[in-house]
């Protein structure tokens, strides 16, 4: 099914978009996944060819320079309706002059990864696993990114990872099971390339799997070739973690990039940011959860925006991501439900956040509620003794008190 991405609709539907606004473009080339890297959408000139931009837009295009590059994928570029800024597939890739606004809370490194940076390019911040950060390079730019400092090669820093250092530094540290690539996005890599890399860690013994996190399956299916998935099937246990915010960016082309990969053996989760404007309302995640589901790949982290220096006006409340875990829990299966995070400021790590379902609790039992709000009672191991009061009882005592 080919639509235009000014009949969105509700995102329920898988769809494809293609050519949309590159309907002079020969098949083989749009299929091609370094052509659509060479394509991509990198200036104002061209956001104007096809878009009409608002003042907020263009004001935060010239600024995106200083920031984070803009650069959108030919693919990506067509969920992108002409006329409305407030599109939430809009809202994510395109500058906007409020980047350059400054909050109390915003932080540069807002998850505290240089200062657990035990090598250049390698994070150790939880005991048994790491973080490499093998490029600065995406398919895409996320406005929000979270190392926006270091990535797509405009931000205050620059990414130097050393790669032998961090070979050595994991080879020594047998603590270390399990190594999540990310950047940058590594699947931008060539085959040869990213294969070497999952070689070398696989020869340490006491990595005992590797994850990869990675938007491209979205931004640029194009890329997960036939090819590449049987490289990544060498070399399991190996997991991914893709990143969708918005049901309309699970198009035909993507759920057939995913599929590839689950047929190839990688079990895929999904990590959203809750983002206003995007995907902060229950319907619009309800609907992303079970498109994921249906693409084989489990809801597994929503995250709170981090702190990012000009993210203040894609934040949504914390408040918000509550009432959204609430919404799902128990209305629909359990498989669709992620875990709702704070990645604690300053480099405190994930925090799960849940509704309260713990009424009360001591060495005797446990008060908690459910979904619908009934009230029940567990008891503590080793005191079977205790009296049960009737539901209502603390119904009235823990909820309206």
């Amino acid at each position: 099914m080919i639509t235009f991405a000014t009949e969105k609709g509700d995102g329920k539907a898988f769809v494809s978009h293609a050519p949309g606004y590159w309907s002079d473009v020969k098949l083989e080339l749009w299929n091609d996944w370094k052509w659509q890297l060479k394509n991509r959408v990198t200036s104002l000139a061209q956001l104007e060819q096809h878009v009409d931009l608002s003042e907020e837009e263009r004001s935060g295009v010239l600024l995106s320079g200083d920031k984070l590059a803009l650069a959108v994928t030919p693919h990506f570029f067509n969920l992108i309706p002409r006329a409305n800024p407030e599109d939430p597939i809009r809202r994510q890739v395109i500058p906007r002059i409020e980047e350059t606004w400054s909050s109390p809370y915003d932080m540069a490194d807002p998850c505290g990864e240089d200062s657990h940076m035990p090598v250049p390019g390698l994070v150790h911040r939880y005991p048994d696993r790491v973080l490499f950060l093998v490029t600065d390079r995406c398919a895409t730019y996320c406005r929000y990114c979270t190392r926006s400092r270091v990535v797509s090669g405009v931000g205050e820093q620059e990414l130097h990872t050393d790669f032998e250092e961090a070979f050595r530094y994991l080879e020594s540290h047998t603590e270390v099971r399990d190594v999540l690539l990310s950047g940058g996005d590594a699947l931008i890599f060539s085959d040869d390339k990213l294969e070497k890399l999952l070689s070398r860690l696989r020869a340490i013994p006491h990595i005992e799997f590797l994850r990869i996190g990675t938007r491209v399956p979205i931004f640029l299916p194009q890329r997960i070739t036939p090819e590449l998935c049987a490289m990544l099937q060498k070399y399991h246990p190996l997991w991914m973690s893709v990143h969708v915010n918005h049901p309309r960016e699970l198009t035909i082309e993507v759920k057939e990039a995913l599929e590839r990969l689950a047929n190839a053996g990688v079990p895929l989760g999904n990590q959203s940011v809750l983002l206003a404007g995007v995907n902060d309302d229950l319907e619009t995640m309800k609907t992303l959860v079970h498109k994921l589901l249906m693409c084989r790949v489990r809801p597994y982290y929503i995250y709170q925006c981090d702190l990012i220096n000009g993210s203040s006006h894609l934040r949504a409340s914390v408040a918000r991501g509550i009432e959204i875990i609430e919404g799902l829990r128990g209305h629909t299966t359990g498989y669709a439900v992620p875990q709702f995070v704070i990645d604690a400021p300053g480099g405190g790590g994930k925090v799960p956040i849940n509704p309260g379902y713990i009424l009360y609790h001591d060495n005797e039992k446990i008060v908690i509620r459910n979904y619908e709000g009934k009230i029940f009672e567990y008891p503590e191991t080793g005191n079977e003794n205790v009296q049960f009061a009737p539901q209502q009882e603390y119904h009235d005592e823990y909820l309206y008190s």
